[in-house]
């Protein structure tokens, strides 16, 4: 059974996330304040947490952030409608997507099921399973793990999935446009500047000179890819 945490201080809210995602036979723990999402997250694993930016206690930002120390569940952030920045904070702090209020509950199922789907393999701690190898990084296919020699580096889903893309199709650019449909599908909110953030991320995590970079390419003009 897929579980997910909902963290949110609008109790409505909650317990109508809740209600529709329990119908769908997914499990919902629920989490009014920042403190106690980190509380929930720490002692229990989540295919999935839906975080509100405006949390007592911690902001949405801050759990996204400490969250991120400890793992690599997706997060779609929750933000006011209309609020660019929020959107972009929230991907700078290491959330994968993000959802405006007021939202489409079905939206929001669909959401969660389509990450569920990229991202299926089993619970962050599954076995190694298939691997790829880019010179010294090793791609975990089945645990969506990433070591770069014995070091594992920590990648959000969207990162994960990214570069997964150029690592398994050496030589092909990706456009933000072609990023944008295979990774983020078709009916999301994000644009180009999302997949930059995202890529500009990981780079930092992989790349020990992001300005010569080894495994994630630039063609100006074009798009992103993998030499291998």
């Amino acid at each position: 059974m897929s579980r997910v945490l909902v963290v949110d201080d609008e109790k409505l809210i909650v317990k109508g996330l809740k209600f529709a995602l329990e119908q769908d036979g997914i499990e919902v723990d629920c989490a009014y304040d920042g403190m106690e999402a980190i509380e929930y997250a720490e002692k229990n694993e989540y295919d999935m947490i839906l975080l509100d930016v405006m949390l007592p206690k911690l902001t949405g930002f801050e759990v996204c952030e400490k969250i991120r120390e400890f793992s690599n569940v997706p997060i779609i952030m929750l933000t006011a409608k209309g609020d660019d920045e929020d959107k972009i904070h929230g991907l700078e702090y290491g959330a994968d997507d993000y959802m405006t209020k007021p939202f489409n509950i079905l939206e929001v199922k669909a959401r969660i099921k389509a990450i569920m789907r990229r991202t299926s393999g089993g619970m962050w701690g599954a076995g190694m399973g298939g691997v790829i190898s880019c010179n010294d990084l090793k791609l975990y296919t089945d645990s969506r793990r990433v070591f770069i020699g014995e070091k594992e580096i920590r990648l959000t889903s969207k990162e994960f999935d990214i570069l997964k893309l150029l690592l398994c199709n050496p030589g092909k650019i990706y456009s933000r446009d072609d990023l944008l449909d295979k990774i983020w599908g078709s009916g999301s909110p994000a644009d180009a500047r999302t997949v930059d953030v995202h890529v500009r991320r990981l780079r930092e995590k992989i790349e020990s000179s992001p300005g010569e970079p080894k495994y994630v390419f630039t063609k100006w003009g074009s798009g992103y890819y993998n030499k291998r």
